[in-house]
């Protein structure tokens, strides 16, 4: 399943990331990459050294706490350290998979469930620069507003289209959810957005409080925590 997370950042915000990235160095991507993804990945990074990259990164992660929607389609347990790309004159990432677990610093090793592209420039500044999923129901193109967060499975193939005029920046990132399985991840997010559907409408009633009995008594059966 794939879900699209809008307004991660607002404008406000996405100006003051702008500013903050003007000062950022950047560094071959293939960095932070394995040798399966350095044969086809050519991008750049921001360099985790420097010192703007904690600012940047602690923005990012404060933005998704902060959101209902992501919480409620990822049930994060672990997030990994928020990484920046950048893709110009033609730079591309060929078809490739995320590895599955990672080391995510002090917290130690993550599985890899969910990648997270949080997309940082308005689509119509660029020209390319595609994120390309494939999963179980086709291909899928994306190309979000700036601001605006895609969640989709990290077993998936995936790729970033050549950007063939101005530059695409993005932040990116992996998430190990509470529940390892998407079917049942996207169940429960159904349900709870049906829940949320059904309170703004007709607010508190016995019918509500059941099936928010019912959510959490499945997140407990099935969560890994």
């Amino acid at each position: 399943m794939m879900y699209r997370i809008p307004a991660v950042l607002n404008s406000n915000e996405l100006a003051a990331f702008s500013r903050e990235l003007d000062k950022a160095p950047w560094i071959d991507g293939r960095a932070t990459v394995g040798s399966q993804g350095a044969q086809v990945k050519n991008n750049q990074q921001i360099d985790t050294r420097s010192e703007v990259y904690p600012r940047l990164q602690a923005t990012v992660l404060k933005a998704l706490q902060n959101s209902p929607l992501f919480f409620a389609a990822a049930l994060p347990r672990n997030i990994s350290a928020p990484l920046f790309n950048r893709y110009q004159q033609n730079e591309t990432y060929g078809f490739h998979v995320d590895g599955a677990v990672r080391n995510n610093g002090e917290s130690g090793w993550m599985r890899t469930d969910l990648s997270a592209t949080l997309f940082l420039c308005e689509p119509e500044s660029y020209e390319g620069g595609e994120l390309v999923v494939n999963d179980t129901y086709g291909q899928h193109s994306v190309k979000l507003a700036a601001g605006d967060l895609i969640l989709y499975p990290s077993s998936s193939l995936h790729c970033v289209t050549p950007v063939t005029q101005g530059i695409r920046v993005a932040s990116f990132m992996w998430i190990q959810s509470m529940i390892r399985d998407d079917k049942k991840r996207g169940m429960l997010f159904e349900l709870d957005s049906n829940i949320q559907t059904l309170k703004a409408r007709h607010g508190e009633s016995e019918e509500v409080l059941s099936l928010l009995n019912l959510y959490h008594n499945l997140l407990r059966e099935w969560s890994e925590i």
